[in-house]
């Protein structure tokens, strides 16, 4: 998952937002289940429903998380996942705006190391992952790519915001 734009301008501008023990276990009880009841949360972390509604709202506010509905690829029929190393030249932040605008790709990161933009992907079969390769490679900077397909899941967490 990415940072929320907010959450990128917020630490750019003050550095990174310092959460309390209470915020954190706020955010944990979300991660479980982000349909929690305030007062459920409440009576976990020891505040009133009215607190948590609170701090629920300035930690939207800042952008140190969104409440999202994550689904499940493989039941909406999406059984084709893949990671696509990018080797580029020019502007990276130019080209990684290019893929941004393909609807399939849903991560963008700029990268150090062998390639220069890795991309995710999420795709209907094989014949759709081979027409997402066509448009990135149509990009006129784009140079070569790698694709690494995803075989099985292992492990998707998203707690490493309250460690």
């Amino acid at each position: 998952m990415t940072t929320p734009p907010r959450s990128r301008a917020a630490a750019a501008k003050g550095g990174p937002v310092v959460l309390d023990e209470i915020s954190k276990q706020i955010i944990e009880q979300l991660q479980t289940d982000g349909r929690k009841p305030y007062a459920a949360i409440g009576k976990a972390v020891g505040l009133s429903e009215a607190a948590v509604r609170q701090r629920v709202q300035r930690l939207l506010d800042l952008g140190v998380m969104q409440i999202v509905a994550v689904t499940d690829p493989l039941t909406l029929g999406f059984p084709r996942q893949a990671m696509i190393g990018i080797k580029c030249e020019g502007d990276l932040e130019q080209i990684a705006d290019e893929l941004s605008q393909i609807p399939e790709i849903d991560y963008v990161v700029l990268t150090a190391g062998s390639v220069d933009i890795m991309v995710e992907v999420v795709c209907e079969g094989d014949t759709h992952l081979l027409e997402i390769l066509g448009k990135i490679r149509a990009i006129s900077s784009v140079r070569a790519t790698e694709t690494f397909v995803y075989l099985k899941l292992h492990k998707q967490t998203y707690s490493w915001g309250t460690r």
